[in-house]
């Protein structure tokens, strides 16, 4: 998931001792194979592998939905796995793993954390981790897997569950669904995922309807000047001041254009220019990450910043041809990820029902990306949610809110969610809700 740092939990001090999900013969099966999943657990975390090249975690889990009955698509979208179940007449249900780790060396102290070195696109060597929790995920999804094959005579429909690559960089989701996933394979009536969560107690469920999470697109500005002298500054058009002036004025496109109960972010994450203390440059670069939920505003934004850039480089008497470059990266656009109203509610209450009260909590909207959004977005008829589930140890979380100590964040090196509670949790939610969905 990109650049989500804290999930927007509130909790009481009355809810910060952990309570059993319900017990019953669901939860207790998954408790029963908890050793099994966390010897696959393991086994992930210690092999990642970057976005694209899953190979070797696909081929694992590909293996296993064979085993249980499941008929296997693989090298969908690239690496991306289809395993699909028929059974009977009924609605079909597409449960979601993501599979990539991210370019970090892991700092989390575990026995069994990753030491794998891996090249990036760029052919820079890196090392390689799952700081993002998808190990997490992908056994969750196991997990779930195992228990609904197990329990066909309990439900009616098709279930189709699938293994997404290249999450982290945006791609995976549109990879498949360009590679014939709703065409080649049944279209699906519900989609659900699980995140695990950096700023909630293990085994807590957050849910959020409506949009839970933003537009993010990448733009780049190149700002044209002419070089020379640091020493003769009349005889140039210094590009550092001009894109100093379009970083101060990309400020009041939030702060004076977007409804301010309108949630928007113009984040500059990179300003490029110059090699010398006496040399002007001709160019600098900007990289901008933009976030928004909505369409409109999404495009007031992206008009905002094409505006702007233009409209400083006339004032600090640019000619024409060396107006400033706005590129936005369409290739990378994550549309926001809308959870069905009343889908959502529907499933909160559920999850109530079997983890107590205590442990569910709606959540607000959070400024990061997920390319779950990609499933509802390319048919508004599919009713889709993707709920978070805590992943901070309780003695961890607890120790933060009486002394304020800082929690790492995802994509942190130092990111070691609780494991078994995420993996037990987010397991049992997704299979009570396809059973609930899906029920004879």
């Amino acid at each position: 998931m990109r650049n989500i740092s804290k999930l927007g939990l509130t909790m009481a001090a009355s809810m910060l001792a952990f309570a059993p999900a319900q017990a019953d013969e669901l939860n207790k099966a998954i408790a029963a194979d908890l050793p099994s999943l966390m010897d696959i657990y393991r086994d992930l975390h210690s092999n990642p592998e970057l976005s694209g090249e899953e190979v070797r975690t696909a081929a694992k889990l590909a293996a296993e939905a064979r085993r249980l009955g499941f008929d296997v698509t693989e090298k969908v979208g690239g690496t991306g796995v289809v395993a699909v179940m028929k059974n009977g007449a009924g609605p079909t249900v597409l449960l979601r793993a993501d599979m990539d780790g991210l370019p970090l060396e892991e700092k989390t102290g575990l026995p069994f954390a990753s030491t794998v070195k891996a090249k990036t696109r760029q052919g820079n060597e890196t090392y390689v981790m799952h700081a993002c929790g998808h190990d997490t995920h992908m056994t969750g999804w196991v997990a779930a897997a195992r228990q609904l094959a197990a329990r066909k005579d309990e439900w009616a429909g098709t279930l189709v569950m699938i293994l997404q690559p290249a999450e982290e960089t945006g791609e995976g989701a549109l990879a498949m669904l360009e590679d014939g996933l709703y065409t080649r394979f049944p279209k699906p009536d519900y989609a659900l995922a699980f995140h695990d969560a950096a700023g909630a107690p293990a085994g807590y469920i957050g849910y959020a309807p409506g949009f839970a999470l933003a537009n993010v697109d990448s733009v780049d500005i190149q700002v044209k000047g002419v070089g020379g002298h640091g020493a003769y500054p009349h005889t140039t058009k210094d590009p550092v001041v001009l894109a100093s002036r379009i970083v101060g004025s990309l400020q009041t496109l939030v702060s004076r254009e977007i409804d301010p109960q309108d949630p928007a972010v113009v984040t500059v994450g990179s300003f490029q220019a110059g090699s010398k203390h006496n040399i002007i440059s001709d160019e600098a670069l900007l990289l901008i990450t933009v976030r928004s939920y909505g369409d409109e505003t999404r495009a007031k934004l992206l008009d905002g910043i094409k505006r702007i850039a233009r409209g400083e480089a006339i004032a600090a008497g640019m000619p024409e041809d060396r107006m400033p470059v706005v590129s936005v990266r369409d290739a990378e656009f994550t549309p926001a990820t809308y959870n069905t109203p009343d889908f959502t509610v529907e499933m909160a209450k559920l999850f109530e029902t079997r983890f107590g009260k205590d442990r569910v909590v709606q959540s607000k909207p959070v400024m990061g990306g997920e390319d779950f959004s990609r499933y509802r977005r390319a048919d508004e008829n599919i009713k889709s949610m993707i709920f978070w589930v805590g992943g901070v140890p309780m003695a961890e979380y607890q120790q933060a809110q009486t002394e304020g100590t800082k929690l790492p964040s995802l994509h942190s090196p130092f990111w070691a969610p609780d494991a078994e509670k995420v993996i037990v949790t987010g397991a049992e939610a997704l299979t009570a809700a396809t059973l609930q969905i899906m029920k004879k």
